[in-house]
């Protein structure tokens, strides 16, 4: 008796208007602890109450499906059937979100196309949050515009199949509806209208002037064939200059002989000789006995490895000298 619709409840949609939900959903529904406890004996005026308690929308979750006490009041909603007038308040007030969603849910199952388009799209401008439970029990993110967007647009949601629906375009083509106006339609005019404005008292462009550049080197005219360059030097005027040269120091004498000419080197080929060998020889035994940095690294690796095996040995040592202790024989001697 407690699941059985009430007497002189009108079929939905041609049916019984518990039937709207599957079978197998509703019987998990009226198996539910929530559908025992908060639900038994409810009426229109008790229902308020619950949905102002609700804090979650949802179908069922879990691997044992169990219902969220959502679905348990829609259910509950259409075994009672209340009036059209409650259901309306549901939709228009505005403190309790979650009864704003469990009216528009029940309008959307029980009530024609007309009604859902006339109560539910003044609902598209509401943008506060809603908590969502998924099957797998996980809470997650949504908003009452989302929600309404899902019921008019979608063919199922809480795991309940919801009917079908006429166009909008069929009703405006009737005259049923008028045409749908967004609230954003405003602020775009005043965007365009703003823009319009801007670009009349914007002042016209004017033209572009190009200035010199000081530090760029001016471009060199070759109409009239290529210009000589300060910086090039004839091969007549180089050898005139050498030959002025060897006329004013004869034999390759050099006033100052202990600096160098251009790139040659004036000493005397066996102190040139001496030198080099010196400096050789240093490499060769710098590179014997290694470069300075490697012979530190030596050393350093050399000092670290005794430095270990002295601690090793101390602590072996120590240990056996504990568990000579503790038999009562005396300690190793380091």
């Amino acid at each position: 008796m407690a699941n059985r619709t009430v007497k002189d409840a009108n079929s939905i949609h041609g049916t019984n208007p518990q039937y709207l939900v599957e079978k197998i959903i509703r019987t998990r529904i009226y198996d539910s602890r929530y559908w025992k406890e908060e639900c038994f004996a409810l009426s229109a005026e008790l229902l308020v109450d619950k949905a102002m308690a609700l804090r979650v929308i949802g179908g069922v979750f879990g691997g044992n499906i169990k219902p969220t006490p959502f679905l348990c009041l829609v259910l509950k909603m259409l075994q009672i059937q209340p009036e059209k007038d409650i259901i309306v308040e549901f939709i228009k007030q505005d403190e309790f979100k979650y009864v704003r969603a469990l009216g528009a849910f029940y309008l959307r199952l029980v009530y024609g196309s007309l009604d859902c388009y006339k109560y539910l799209e003044p609902l598209l401008n509401d943008y506060r949050k809603l908590r969502f439970m998924d099957r797998s029990g996980v809470y997650q993110l949504s908003h009452m515009d989302e929600f309404i967007d899902i019921l008019l647009r979608d063919e199922r949601f809480c795991d309940i199949i919801l009917p079908r629906m006429q166009k909008r375009w069929v009703h405006e083509a009737n005259n049923e509806l008028d045409g749908r106006v967004s609230l954003l339609e405003d602020d775009l005019d005043d965007l365009e209208s703003e823009s319009d404005e801007e670009e009349m008292l914007a002042p016209p462009p004017r033209p572009r002037t190009e200035v010199p550049d000081p530090t760029r080197p001016a471009a060199r005219d070759d109409r009239h064939g290529r210009g000589h360059s300060p910086s090039r030097r004839s091969p007549q005027r180089d050898m005139r200059n050498e030959r002025e040269r060897e006329k004013r120091n004869p034999a390759g004498h050099h006033p100052h002989h202990h600096r160098e000419r251009g790139r040659g080197d004036h000493r005397h080929p066996e102190r040139i000789e001496k030198e080099h060998g010196g400096k050789e020889r240093n490499r060769e035994r710098e590179r014997e006995r290694g470069e300075p940095g490697e012979r530190k690294e030596k050393h350093h690796r050399s000092g670290r490895s005794k430095r270990d095996k002295n601690s090793r040995a101390d602590l072996e040592i120590a240990e056996a000298n504990a568990l000579r202790a503790k038999l009562g024989m005396p300690p190793l001697v380091p």
